[in-house]
């Protein structure tokens, strides 16, 4: 998100955080333009009106850059040239400050689902799969239920399947960045995912890598079976 109000930005964040986003906060046009350019992100809302780079160049120079990460525009202001502006540079979504929350909820979500060009509807890692957008995972024809930090959690697995994920990466990926708890708590989600993802299918998926990490495989059957 990249809002130079800093009240809004950060009461929009800890709006969004209880819906189970993952929010970085930039608060003027080339941090924001920056970390596009330096980080895969499902979605940036992105203010007009910036300091440094307004929000037209923002938006301009990662079209330019083919960074195709689905834009919603805000603005203060209301007439429809800016909104044509923002769509001829290739914006995917725009609203009108004071907005409805529940709106941009449900606008960052439709984005979401929609994506760039590259990145799938859903994702699969063996028989688990996660729609991001409907916010659903299942084992085969079975619905899981997650909360918020346990969906993040497993989204940020499944979309690195196979790597060993280290407790810093997951905070860093997972956790909110002003979290300043200890790394323990990685552990203790862990265990939470594994009684949901893996234990009731007799599955052993969501794996330990002493002194290393966590890894996110296929399906691996249990040698005891189902419990």
């Amino acid at each position: 998100m990249v809002e130079d109000e800093r009240l809004l930005a950060e009461s929009m964040r800890r709006g969004l955080t209880n819906e189970g986003f993952i929010v970085d906060l930039a608060h003027d046009g080339v941090d924001g333009l920056w970390a596009a350019t330096e980080a895969g992100y499902d979605v940036i809302v992105l203010d007009i009106m910036l300091p440094g780079l307004n929000g037209y160049k923002v938006l301009e120079q990662m079209r330019e850059r083919k960074i195709w990460t689905p834009v919603l525009m805000l603005t203060a202001k209301d007439g429809e040239y800016d909104q044509t502006d923002a769509f001829d540079l290739g914006a995917d979504d725009y609203l009108t400050k004071p907005f409805s929350f529940l709106v941009l909820v449900a606008r960052l979500r439709a984005l979401v689902r929609r994506g760039g060009p590259e990145r799938p509807v859903t994702l699969t890692v063996g028989s688990l799969i996660m729609n991001p957008a409907r916010r659903s995972v299942q084992r085969g024809d079975q619905q899981i239920t997650l909360t918020a930090r346990e969906f993040g959690l497993l989204q940020f697995f499944m979309r690195h399947p196979g790597d060993v994920l280290t407790k810093t990466q997951i905070l860093e990926n997972v956790w909110d960045p002003a979290y300043e708890g200890g790394d323990n708590v990685v552990e203790v989600y862990i265990g939470y995912l594994r009684k949901k993802i893996d234990v009731p299918f007799g599955l052993h998926t969501l794996t330990t890598m002493r002194g290393m990490g966590y890894r996110l495989s296929p399906d691996v059957l249990n040698a005891t079976g189902p419990q």
